[in-house]
């Protein structure tokens, strides 16, 4: 199925079965914490597999509806797509794997079903998020995507999770009443909410104040992206809060903002010049990222400023929303791609939850060479090197912003990809030298058994889809339009 600009189909009224996949998360996430709240704490797995049985079925149901038409439900609110689908199906995959690898964080404490519950809800709002295609709609789904967000980040109650929670929750306030100005505005202005009928309504509206509701929204979708100006909290959440936390707080909430962001976009008149406010953003966003992470020596906080990083290059499609037929997809490749890449890595990082420094995982490579293999295969992804998942994506971002007439940004981006393999580099050259004897237990490498396996599994997913790339692009992007 190709993927449109928007859906062209008209609504179709009330379907809950449309939203069979939305249905399962919520589901799960009630039963999850329901179950939890009877067991005691050593079988409180029972939870985790309602956790991972509800993420399936969501993905298996997001599956079939590929083959659907494309169409919107209640009253063009929500449309239901190949992006919608391509998002559910990116979020129940990296919200299973941030489960997998946090069980070893997770098992037999007293918050493990409330986790659970807190995944399922924030998964929730952020596939709302990509598919809502009404104002009200988006504040709703930013408020879902965020709240749990925030208890996530801090459920371990340490310090530095309440000081990343406290951040967070703070930037996500201001932002999030900047969204909601923003929708304020943007109502006033088209006297509807939803999009499709908010670019016609738009197009006589005063310029000036198109544009002030649009960068209210703009700033609160840019919180959930990681991205310029809502990037703060990344690094802090990464660095500060558990691995389950930090690994789901900086790949998925991700993909809800930048869906959103594309489909609003979408929508808009061209009073505006929209386009080189997202690709400054986008240049400003990667550039930063980029050099933040330079001097980073705990992992898990230079993977905090990758991640803000990434989200200038995902910004790119979106500054050319209906210029470049590769946009969309393009985008939704990259986000696939991300997740696993950004997820594995995570995963590494918490196999060894006592080695905080780079310089710590001296000797890896040695004592194990699998896990060695896996941190390769992930870094080597994120900086787009072939033959894994990201390759395609941003050799498929990067032609479409050239499509859509960002040369400039095209080559910034190239520059900022090399740049970056520099502190992916100060990394993997400790992992893969021998470690030092004078040092007891350099060479000692105990690793947390669920995460080490949830990084090789997630590279080895990498290398299949990044192999296969040519075969996975034709099925995503579908037959070529004459």
């Amino acid at each position: 199925m190709a993927f449109p600009l928007l859906a062209q189909a008209s609504s179709a009224g009330p379907a809950p079965l449309a939203l069979l996949p939305e249905i399962f998360l919520l589901a799960g996430a009630v039963v999850a914490l329901i179950t939890g709240s009877f067991l005691p704490r050593q079988r409180q797995w029972v939870s985790r597999l309602i956790a991972i049985a509800a993420l399936a079925a969501s993905a298996a149901a997001a599956a079939f509806a590929i083959t659907e038409p494309d169409r919107t439900i209640y009253e063009g609110a929500y449309t239901v797509d190949a992006g919608t689908s391509a998002a559910r199906l990116i979020v129940a995959v990296a919200a299973a794997l941030v489960i997998a690898l946090g069980t070893d964080e997770l098992r037999g404490t007293e918050r493990e079903s409330e986790t659970y519950a807190l995944i399922l809800l924030a998964s929730l709002g952020t596939v709302v998020l990509a598919g809502t295609s009404d104002l009200l709609v988006l504040a709703v789904a930013f408020l879902l995507a965020s709240i749990p967000l925030y208890a996530l980040i801090g459920i371990n109650r340490s310090r530095s999770s309440a000081e990343a929670a406290l951040k967070t929750y703070l930037l996500g306030a201001l932002l999030g009443i900047g969204l909601l100005l923003g929708v304020t505005v943007l109502y006033g202005l088209a006297g509807t909410t939803t999009y499709s009928r908010l670019g016609q309504n738009l197009g006589t509206a005063p310029g000036a104040a198109v544009a002030v509701g649009l960068t209210g929204v703009l700033a609160g979708l840019m919180f959930k992206a990681g991205a310029v100006p809502g990037h703060f909290w990344v690094p802090d959440a990464a660095q500060g809060s558990g691995l389950t936390g930090a690994a789901f707080a900086t790949t998925v909430p991700k993909i809800g903002g930048f869906l959103a962001a594309y489909r609003l976009l979408a929508a808009l008149p061209g009073t505006v010049n929209w386009p080189l406010l997202v690709a400054v953003l986008a240049a400003l966003t990667m550039t930063l990222g980029n050099l933040a992470a330079y001097n980073q020596d705990d992992p898990r906080r230079l993977l905090g400023w990758s991640t803000v990083s990434q989200a200038g290059y995902l910004l790119m499609p979106v500054a050319v929303t209906g210029q470049a037929s590769l946009a969309l997809p393009a985008l939704m490749v990259y986000l696939a791609g991300y997740s696993v890449s950004n997820l594995a890595a995570f995963a590494v990082a918490g196999a060894y939850p006592g080695r905080r420094t780079l310089n710590a995982f001296q000797g890896l490579a040695g004592a194990r060479p699998w896990h060695a293999a896996a941190l390769t295969v992930a870094l080597l992804s994120l900086v787009g090197t072939p033959p894994t998942a990201v390759f395609l994506g941003k050799l498929t971002v990067f032609t479409a912003a050239w499509e859509g007439g960002f040369w400039w940004l095209t080559v910034l981006a190239a520059v900022n990809t090399i740049i970056s393999l520099f502190y992916y580099l100060r990394w993997l050259a400790p992992a893969f030298r021998a470690a030092r004897p004078s040092t007891p237990g350099a060479g000692d490498f105990p690793a947390q058994r669920w995460a080490a396996g949830t990084a090789v599994a997630a590279a080895l997913l990498l290398l299949i889809f990044g192999v296969t790339a040519g075969l996975g692009w034709a099925v995503i992007a579908g037959p070529p339009h004459g």
